[in-house]
């Protein structure tokens, strides 16, 4: 795939993991492919069950989090998925470490994929990381 949108999640904060929320809900919602790639602390807010409520690094974060107007990051990302041509993909070998398995993840998550393919895949594409 080229051409598209390619997002690199790693950062488990919410400022970063709004951002990039928002890109991944925008691009898609103009009709873009897009793929989220998550890895690292923002897999673990994807876990079924688990904690959607990330730590903030700053005052725009407080402001996001006592909003009730702000869509929450998470909500976005399945948004994304769920209405546009996002596929949200988690790391294989963060999953691995994490010992889950892909049952455990929300239903919109695609196969686990390795961060060597997905680059592969980003090649040509808008490659953006948080």
């Amino acid at each position: 795939m080229s051409n598209g949108i390619f997002i690199i999640c790693t950062s488990g904060t919410r400022e970063k993991l709004q951002m990039a929320a928002m890109i991944a809900a925008v691009g898609a919602a103009s009709g873009s492919a897009v793929s989220v790639f998550f890895s690292m602390n923002a897999l673990q807010y994807f876990i079924k069950g688990g904690s959607t409520d990330a730590p903030v690094e700053g005052e725009f974060g407080s402001l996001m989090a006592n909003n009730e107007g702000v869509p929450r990051f998470k909500d976005l990302f399945l948004q994304a998925a769920d209405l546009g041509d996002a596929a949200l993909l988690p790391c294989s070998m963060a999953m691995d470490l994490m010992e889950v398995s892909e049952s455990d993840l929300d239903a919109e998550f695609g196969a686990p994929t390795g961060l060597t393919r997905f680059l592969s895949d980003a090649e040509g594409g808008q490659l953006y990381t948080f």
